[in-house]
């Protein structure tokens, strides 16, 4: 890696990779893709034309990509199931590493991640761009600040009434560890702790549904799924009660009869006030003995904290600021040790459903 330029490999190229990853990164001039790896080899040539730097290399075995020593930071975009053993294997190659959300299947995935990076001196983050949102930047700040007082209570949600990604793996409880609890839940429960600032949960009682996935010919945003290939549930909720007695609620869904459809959004209760993200980010609370409530409007100019720039998309922050990590050495904006209470947090929610009891953490 020279001074101002950071060379990257990406392993995994479908949705996330090719429509999230690829474009933001191509706005950061620091950033050169050099490697880019896929199951599917003509998959990683195709991104390899249209992203790739001069003399970018194509594979279908990451490790052989591993190998490359050009290569500075690697960014895994592959199926959940793979997050943990090629995420440690890039570390332990010496690459920094950016990891698809949820960070692992299983909190002992997980901790193996976080493990690795320690041990090699690596840099590790995973991809919750939901935080680099003009609301979310907005409501941290006011968190950071005191200004809704002490949060004792939040709901994480990440509710769809008929939204079932039918293409892919995400129907497949093998790769994927389970549906939108793991896969949008995580967004929202992500919010809400980084809001909050409270990374201890103590408990965990969960409930997961398998109700609608059964469903034939069910009206579905991106067409009829498969019920046969539906293996993850479709609904779960989760109750988690942290260390200092803050407690939180999490929703999660692809498809449940509701109205109520916010996703990757948080609810947060304080002494000062309260706020809530749905269309605009809402503030209420009480002044000089009367109730107010209001909106915090966003247009095109930038919140200012966090560096944020004109125009920049959440994913185009999350890339930029993850690069400027890499050369100025500095911590991740999303941290290895935070997306691991996510992790163990919704492996427990998953735990309690499947026993019916509740969970006990760092006990």
């Amino acid at each position: 890696m020279t001074q101002h330029q950071v060379n990257i490999g990406i392993i995994g190229l479908g949705g996330i990779g090719t429509s999230k990853h690829l474009p933001s990164l191509a706005k950061v001039p620091q950033a050169r893709v050099i490697a880019f790896c896929d199951l599917e080899e003509d998959k990683a040539a195709l991104a390899a034309k249209q992203f790739g730097a001069d003399g970018a290399k194509v594979y279908s075995d990451y490790r052989k990509l591993l190998e490359e020593s050009a290569i500075d930071v690697v960014h895994v975009c592959t199926p959940n199931s793979s997050h943990a053993e090629i995420t440690v294997a890039a570390l332990e190659a010496g690459k920094h590493v950016m990891c698809e959300k949820p960070m692992a299947i299983t909190s002992a995935d997980a901790k193996r991640m976080l493990e690795a990076a320690k041990r090699t001196g690596k840099k590790l983050t995973i991809g919750y761009q939901n935080r680099y949102r003009q609301d979310s930047l907005y409501l941290k700040q006011l968190c950071e600040m005191g200004e809704l007082g002490d949060i004792y209570y939040g709901k994480a949600l990440a509710i769809r009434r008929r939204a079932v990604p039918t293409w892919g793996v995400f129907l497949e409880k093998d790769l994927q560890g389970g549906g939108p609890l793991i896969d949008i839940g995580t967004h929202a429960l992500d919010l809400t702790l980084w809001m909050m600032d409270n990374y201890k949960p103590v408990s965990v009682t969960g409930s997961v549904f398998h109700k609608l996935g059964g469903t034939r010919n069910a009206a579905n945003l991106w067409g009829s799924w498969d019920p046969d290939k539906f293996t993850v549930e479709d609904a779960a909720v989760g109750f988690i009660k942290m260390e200092n007695g803050a407690t939180i609620t999490l929703e999660a869904s692809w498809a449940l009869n509701t109205l109520d459809v916010r996703e990757a959004k948080t609810v947060l209760c304080g002494t000062k006030a309260g706020a809530d993200m749905d269309d605009s980010l809402r503030l209420n609370g009480e002044r000089l003995g009367r109730l107010y409530d209001h909106k915090i409007r966003f247009d095109s100019a930038p919140v200012v904290f966090y560096g944020a720039q004109k125009d920049e998309t959440p994913a185009d922050m999350e890339a930029r600021l993850w690069i400027e990590c890499i050369l100025n050495d500095t911590e991740p904006f999303v941290k290895p040790e935070q997306a691991l209470v996510v992790s163990e947090i919704l492996e427990a929610i998953y735990e309690s459903a499947a026993t019916g009891q509740t969970i006990y953490l760092n006990a």
